[in-house]
């Protein structure tokens, strides 16, 4: 049997939390993942009317953090969004904090998460918007995540960014196909922007409040070369999707890179990006694995995905048409998906019929164990 995150939550949990201090987010999250599809959640039993073959499933925890509740929920956003893509080019963009603003961004997620939101935002729209780069206001969606291949702390935002957008006269502005805005010119922007953002807010470290600590690193960091990634485009609307599915669900570890779960010992593959993209392996103790699994929950109710210009959520649907209208595009033409077969997609089984004879199942449901 394949070895899980679960494995190590349900394995070394309590002795983590016996010695270690957690927040009520994370002991959520934890005991969430520790019971995902377990008798302590409840189920059904799935009966053939044909043959009588029985089978139990049990319910998951929908958990953003748990990487077994992911798929599902992921395909269905990415169903949802199929509406408002053009048929144009879309670029993909990294903002990255700088090492230094790591121990403040740990210090005060939520505000600085925000904060690192609205910096990336306003950077885009205000350099798309100024004549000397595209001149128009542009659409996309942001992603934030906060780890590394190891699950180091690395806080950044994924953004997916449509190559083109209104102007000020009304009409659809295309960008050119290979080149969206220069990325030091969005690099030294997005300094900017942040660093107010954090001068602006009350940050504490550790939990201590040191104004001078935190304005030293806030100055240190506009000392440094700040780091956007413009990666290549994307080749059409498919690969869009594509993308969007990926990353906008992506959990800080998969259970899919997890090896071994033995002797206290967590093993797990990453990829070293440094190296030519090397798949390695990396073995952490039980408690230095959910240490660093435990940085990348986020504050409750905190929306890691966010939509901007043209593609927010007010008046969005007018916009869009309007921008198809604008350039002649018909709606894409992609298979929507009902729930069941989405299921259908993830286990690659007909979930409706039996796996012995293929005749109907009857589910019925089971109560939560009460432990």
């Amino acid at each position: 049997m394949m070895a899980e995150l679960q494995d190590v939550f349900v394995s070394h949990w309590k002795d983590y939390k016996a010695d270690n201090p957690v927040t009520c987010q994370q002991e959520k999250s934890a005991t969430a993942i520790a019971a995902c599809r377990t008798a302590s959640l409840g189920g059904h039993v799935d009966v053939c009317q044909d043959c009588g073959h029985g089978t139990i499933s049990y319910n998951s925890c929908r958990d953003r953090h748990c990487p077994k509740c992911q798929s599902v929920r992921r395909e269905q956003w990415v169903q949802a969004r199929l509406d408002d893509l053009l048929d144009t080019n879309y670029f993909h963009m990294v903002f990255t904090v700088p090492d230094c603003l790591r121990e403040l961004f740990r210090s005060n997620e939520r505000v600085c998460y925000n904060a690192l939101f609205r910096a990336s935002a306003d950077t885009l729209l205000e350099c798309a918007a100024d004549e000397r780069h595209l001149g128009c206001k542009i659409g996309f969606t942001s992603v934030l995540h906060t780890s590394g291949q190891t699950l180091s702390y690395h806080p950044h935002i994924h953004v997916v960014i449509c190559a083109g957008g209104i102007d000020k006269n009304g009409g659809f502005r295309q960008s050119k196909k290979k080149f969206f805005i220069p990325v030091k010119v969005l690099s030294r922007v997005f300094r900017g922007k942040l660093t107010e953002e954090l001068k602006r807010v009350p940050l504490t470290i550790r939990g201590e409040d040191d104004p001078k600590r935190v304005a030293d690193l806030v100055s240190l960091s506009w000392e440094k070369e700040w780091v956007v990634y413009a990666k290549k485009p994307f080749r059409d609307a498919a690969c869009v999707i594509e993308y969007l599915g990926r990353y906008t669900h992506k959990t800080a570890i998969s259970n899919a890179r997890i090896i071994s779960v033995t002797d206290g010992m967590v093993t797990f593959r990453w990829r070293d990006y440094r190296d030519n993209s090397r798949v390695k392996v990396m073995a952490l103790t039980a408690t230095e694995f959910i240490r660093r699994f435990l940085m990348h929950i986020l504050p409750s109710g905190f929306m890691r995905i966010r939509h901007f210009g043209f593609l927010a959520n007010n008046g969005k649907r007018e916009r869009i048409e309007h921008l198809r209208r604008l350039c002649k595009m018909a709606p894409l033409q992609v298979i929507r998906l009902t729930g069941l077969q989405i299921a259908c997609k993830i286990t690659g089984l007909d979930v409706t019929k039996c796996p012995l004879c293929g005749g109907s199942l009857h589910s019925t449901v089971l109560p939560v164990l009460v432990c």
